[in-house]
């Protein structure tokens, strides 16, 4: 089952979570863009990014739920 809090290095909190929709992620956080490629995980222009959350696209790729998240909320860390 997918977690949706991944504690980050120096004990902070995602502020991105499996549960979100990959769409609102992109619209909010338009540097994960470059994460979701790199992991295959979302075809930014198709109706899935609307619909699917970060966990359902993670399982149907194959891809690590947890360092995924790990990584688009280091890039959304950097950004602040």
């Amino acid at each position: 089952q997918a977690r949706s809090v991944v504690p980050l290095k120096g004990g902070r909190l995602m502020r991105i979570t499996a549960e979100m929709k990959i769409d609102n992620v992109v619209r909010q956080y338009p540097e994960t863009v470059q994460v979701f490629n790199r992991y295959g995980v979302a075809c930014l222009g198709c109706s899935a990014a609307e619909y699917d959350n970060i966990a359902t696209s993670a399982q149907v790729h194959g891809v690590n739920l947890d360092q995924l998240l790990r990584e688009l909320n280091e890039t959304v860390t950097i950004r602040n």
